[in-house]
């Protein structure tokens, strides 16, 4: 680099490092202040009167959160700039920025020579000076839009936009745009530097690590449009590999709390295909200024007190995930019902004594009356007051007591007292709880482990070779249900509960006297409110059903009966549904297309679709591309916008496959700065963590389903043919895997590849 370019990028950064600190500063003071607010606030508890308590604790609530807020510690906090051409109009927002998108008539002198007018700083929180002047610009304003959406065609007010790199309160390096290069663009009387190769190519170029970066400062202008597009209805985002589906998902989800926080309080649940992924990706919002508002869970986590930690083979899981599954548990539910009774030994006959006389119901009547009960649609659970009242509607008709009355109000009398009187009986009271028992979830579940009667329950619903793996699959779980649970059968979990219905639970604690006054939970301090201190089984336990916003990732992957699921938590919301057809690893696309319509509704959907490869160099979405073609024919990939010249490498694994592997992963390690990811068959799992033992938390083996939404700066892929043999999805999940690698791929063909004299498998020949 020649001396005078370092002098002026050494000025550019100077400059941005001054006004960092006079940003740091400002935040100083505000930190005080919210200090402050706190303080103020203990002492109002001392004034016992339930308004000063109401006062008080809305008081901790708000300047605690600014405070939490305010004491981050982000990493570039800072990490933009826009430089602007007067707008045609002076009016100003409530942000401090003028509100113009176009530049004015006369911004632009017939020599081509323009002013700059106004810069604004864009980072992650919004900050202005004593006197209301912006010193940062929160990236989800108005304001912020053109420093995402701007470009060499249609630039707007926009002559150089600045991606400013910061750790702490430190400026490291500055990269520019410049977006009017036909202009000579002056600011302050000097004409305006241009620092730096591009500030896009620079944030891909970074080292992945194990936890997701946000890309506020690299969002291109398609992913800008998804992530402040209207709320309202549903909004439908596809995208291949690479396009940053995931990323603008959780951008989207801070953006909407920004702009109508009141009404998303209700709270935004995004929902994930893996726990991996979750683990991946939950460091985002947070670093973008957002949390607590905002639950991010995987699809095996979404059911109150069960968590998946083991998979299904893709047999079995073509079963459990099938909207037929639905039919299915109706019918285990009833039956239960029936060997519950069975299980406890319930008397045949149903004795009471009234009147003086000893009334009788046999197991014929017993029978009828159940089936009577069973007959409508309400939930198991919920039906034991009605089976109560059935069973003495039938004990007063026994009892003759009906005709000995003809004035209806001593009938109605009569038989009050009748109902009364047995229905307390300890007798009458036992035998409906053992002829009624509460049915839980997981029992129903524990029930379907035996393969005749679930052959009986799914008659002409399930194929005998489908029963057969369905129970097979569930006798995993003991007499209660507890075990091994998969993906899958957390929705049939779900399921189940909206079919047995769940009893009131039984309050926690004591109403407090004052509450009755205030209305309020009285708390002592903002840590009471975080729900960040709480342990993850209580925030779990106290997990709301209905969200006003849902965001599903990865929507392609949802099988029929987690659509229902995941539906369910969303009868009211807007939605954002994020997913690529050709990464589907469901075998039915098209009846997961209908249990998504109901899902959704009759809902008005808006769709963008993602264009634009940033993750993997042209060599790699190349190699890929090969296998779309066979998997999905006529699909177009996404468009890689950089090459590295690395082009993915071939080798054949040889009889020790383990050796093999752990090699390529050890030659990896030391070509890259960052993670390699090992991806194989999920009959492989286990095997592959075995060989990569030892070799540090760089290296990340995963099954091909786990594999999805992740990426790595390396990836091994393992026979080819074995991935693409797991599944009717199987190609598709290949495609998956291959797009991992953001600089090098290495493929590890195996005999059931049938690789050629370089290695090629043959799935990936041209």
């Amino acid at each position: 680099m020649k001396a005078q370019d370092t002098g002026v990028r050494d000025r550019e950064i100077h400059g941005e490092q001054t006004h960092l600190d006079a940003v740091y500063r400002r935040l100083e003071e505000k930190i005080h202040e919210a200090e402050f607010l706190m303080d103020d606030a203990a002492k109002r508890a001392q004034v016992g009167t339930p308004g000063a308590l109401a006062e008080r604790d809305a008081q901790v609530f708000q300047a605690g959160m600014h405070l939490q807020r305010l004491n981050n510690e982000f990493e570039d906090f800072l990490f933009g700039r826009v430089d602007l051409l007067p707008g045609k109009d002076g009016k100003r927002g409530p942000d401090g920025a003028y509100t113009s998108v176009e530049p004015a008539d006369d911004a632009v002198a017939a020599d081509n020579t323009a002013e700059i007018a106004e810069t604004l700083h864009i980072g992650r929180l919004g900050v202005l000076d004593a006197e209301y002047t912006p010193l940062v610009i929160d990236w989800r304003a108005p304001a912020a839009a053109p420093f995402y959406r701007a470009t060499p065609v249609a630039p707007g007010r926009v002559v150089r936009r600045r991606v400013i790199r910061s750790r702490g309160r430190k400026v490291l390096g500055v990269e520019d745009d410049l977006l009017r290069p036909e202009l000579t663009a002056t600011l302050d009387g000097a004409e305006l530097p241009v620092v730096g190769d591009g500030a896009l190519m620079a944030a891909l170029g970074r080292a992945r690590s194990h936890t997701m970066r946000d890309i506020v400062s690299s969002i291109q202008a398609e992913q800008d449009l998804v992530i402040r597009a209207p709320a309202a209805s549903v909004t439908e985002v596809e995208g291949g590999p690479g396009t940053g589906k995931t990323a603008v998902a959780l951008h989207r989800a801070a953006y909407l709390l920004y702009q109508d926080r009141r009404r998303y309080a209700g709270g935004i649940l995004i929902v994930s295909p893996t726990p991996l992924l979750v683990s991946y990706t939950e460091g985002v919002l947070p670093s973008l200024g957002e949390e607590g508002q905002v639950a991010i869970r995987a699809l095996g986590s979404l059911v109150e007190g069960a968590e998946a930690d083991t998979y299904d083979p893709q047999p079995v899981a073509r079963v459990k995930g099938s909207a037929r599954m639905a039919k299915v548990l109706r019918k285990a539910a009833r039956g239960t019902l029936e060997l519950a009774v069975a299980q406890r030994a319930t008397p045949l006959r149903l004795r009471v004594v009234a009147f003086g006389t000893r009334v009788e119901l046999d197991e014929g009547e017993l029978a009828r009356i159940r089936q009577h009960v069973l007959g409508g649609t309400a939930p198991v659970n919920l039906l034991k007051p009605r089976a109560r009242k059935l069973l003495l509607d039938a004990l007063w008709e026994k009892s003759g007591a009906g005709k000995r009355y003809t004035d209806p109000e001593l009938a109605a009398e009569a038989r009050e007292g009748f109902d009364e009187d047995i229905s307390t009986e300890d007798d009458f009271i036992e035998f409906l709880d053992a002829w009624w028992p509460e049915l839980t979830p997981r029992r129903v579940l524990a029930a379907m482990a035996d393969e005749k009667r679930l052959g009986r329950w799914t008659r002409r619903v399930l194929q005998p070779r489908e029963v057969r793996r369905l129970s097979r699959s569930l006798s995993r779980l003991d007499a209660e249900g507890h075990g091994p649970l998969s993906v899958h059968d957390v929705a049939l979990l779900d399921e189940l509960a909206v079919l047995l219905g769940a009893p009131a639970r039984p309050r926690k604690r004591d109403v407090d006297p004052l509450d009755q006054f205030t209305g309020l939970e009285e708390l002592t301090t903002f840590a009471d409110r975080n729900p960040h201190r709480r342990e993850r089984g209580e925030r779990l336990e106290q997990e709301r059903k209905d969200y006003a916003h849902i965001i599903v990732d990865e929507a392609q992957d949802l099988t029929p009966m987690q659509w229902r699921m995941v539906g369910r938590r969303g009868r009211q919301a807007t939605w954002t549904v994020v997913g690529d057809p050709a990464q589907s690893s469901w075998s039915d696309p098209e009846e997961a297309a209908g249990a998504r319509d109901e899902a959704l509704g009759t809902r008005p959907r808006r769709r963008f679709e993602l264009t634009v490869n940033y993750r993997n160099p042209a060599e790699v979405a190349e190699l890929a591309s090969r296998v779309l073609a066979l998997a999905m024919p006529g699909s177009e990939p996404p468009r890689a916008v950089r090459s590295t010249g690395l082009v993915p490498r071939f080798a054949v694994a040889g009889e020790d496959l383990g050796s093999s592997v752990r090699e390529e992963a050890v030659r990896l390690l030391d070509e890259v700065e960052g993670t390699v990811g090992v991806v194989v068959a999920m009959g492989r799992r286990q095997q592959a963590a075995r060989w990569l033992a030892g070799l540090g938390e760089r290296v990340v083996p995963l099954g091909s389903l786990e594999a999805k939404g992740l990426e790595y700066d390396a990836t091994i892929v393992l026979s080819p043919a074995e991935i693409a043999d797991e599944s009717p999805a199987g190609l598709r999940v290949l495609y998956v895997a291959l797009t991992r690698a953001t600089q090098q791929l290495t493929i590890l063909a195996g005999e059931r590849d049938l690789p050629d004299q370089e290695g090629v498998p043959d799935l990936l020949r041209e």
